[in-house]
């Protein structure tokens, strides 16, 4: 495992000393994260839910610091909440989803940060809004705060899934494009909602390239106040991590590169090739789109529509191209083909 490969773990809520400082003990013995984590101020939908333990439980995260030697991490959703993590001697925080999603709130929580020697950690929010998670990011560069991280800890599902929240990892990657000095930490738990899944997604963040794992983790999951369907124990989060496969982001030697190097100019050359039959084939959709014009048809042809999702679907071999990223690839292109047809209409009024 890189010493650059970061990881959090401790449990999702503080919710006594003694919980707090055994499950410290426990990782301190087993995984030795480089934070330990735990929230002390939950934000609930609804009030009468666990919202937390408030205050006292930093000077538990304290005593972790103390005597296990693993910074705490918490999460603040207001500037107040910086100030006393600040006074409390805790040098990092994360911002949570639902924080995230007001830019006021991000930024008062910017005013109040110490911007010399704090860690924050941003998490993405519920929606998949990659502008708004930029943009908390970039509130806290803008600050000049040096250590700033992102957290994917995927999105809200508005369909029925086996997932907790679904990771949507193009999401990710397109941040990674565009903030590259931004390192990405995957938190698992929120993406898989269930102990069984977490290795999963952990192997596929790494795999991605991440820079870290956030993982939810309590000496006793069964007892937790909140989310225990999702955390796991010390011991198992060490058998997670045994068997992770940690990868290189390249290798020395000549065959490697000159075949990757072979292998990356061909895709290059297809994908200028479909952007030249893409381009053609828009050029055919405004000439359909004149002749409806001029002869007062309607543009959505249903039956022709129909004919096209599934001539091409049977025409295309499953262990090549999947049919559902097909279907997609059909549908942006008719819908693109519909934009079109519309302007050329509202152009010839």
């Amino acid at each position: 495992m890189s010493k650059e490969f970061t990881i959090i773990a401790g449990p999702c809520s503080a919710e006594s000393e003694e919980q707090i400082l055994l499950t410290a003990q426990k990782l301190s013995q087993t995984v030795k994260p480089d934070y330990f984590r735990a929230g002390v101020w939950k934000p609930r939908t609804r009030p009468g839910s666990f919202e937390g333990v408030g205050v006292k439980g930093l000077l538990w995260l304290k005593k972790v610091q103390t005597e296990y030697g693993i910074p705490a991490i918490t999460e603040a959703g207001c500037a107040n909440h910086v100030e006393k993590i600040l006074k409390h001697g805790l040098s990092a925080f994360w911002v949570g989803a639902r924080t995230v999603a007001n830019p006021f709130s991000v930024q008062e929580i910017v005013d109040a940060c110490d911007k010399k020697n704090i860690s924050v950690f941003v998490k993405n929010p519920i929606h998949p809004d990659i502008e708004l998670w930029i943009g908390a990011i970039e509130r806290f560069l803008t600050a000049g705060i040096e250590n700033v991280y992102a957290i994917h800890r995927g999105f809200y599902p508005y369909e029925k899934t086996h997932l907790r929240n679904i990771p949507r990892w193009e999401i990710p990657i397109e941040l990674a494009r565009r903030l590259p000095q931004v390192k990405i930490i995957c938190d698992p738990s929120h993406i898989a909602g269930k102990p069984e899944y977490i290795a999963e997604i952990a192997q596929r963040a790494i795999n991605l390239n991440m820079c870290g794992i956030m993982i939810e983790t309590h000496y006793k999951p069964e007892i937790a106040l909140s989310d225990k369907e999702q955390q796991i124990t010390p011991d198992l989060l060490a058998k997670i991590i045994s068997e992770l496969s940690f990868r290189k982001l390249s290798a020395d030697t000549s065959e490697y590169r000159n075949n990757l190097n072979d292998l990356r100019e061909k895709i290059d050359a297809i994908d200028f090739q479909l952007i030249d039959m893409l381009e053609h084939r828009f050029k055919l959709v405004d000439e359909i789109g004149n002749l409806k014009k001029d002869n007062n048809i309607t543009i959505l042809q249903l039956e022709r529509w129909k004919s096209i999702i599934e001539s091409r679907l049977n025409y295309a071999n499953p262990d090549n191209i999947s049919k559902d990223f097909l279907l997609k690839i059909l549908q942006m292109i008719h819908k693109e083909s519909i934009a079109r047809q519309n302007k050329i209409f509202d152009e010839r009024k």
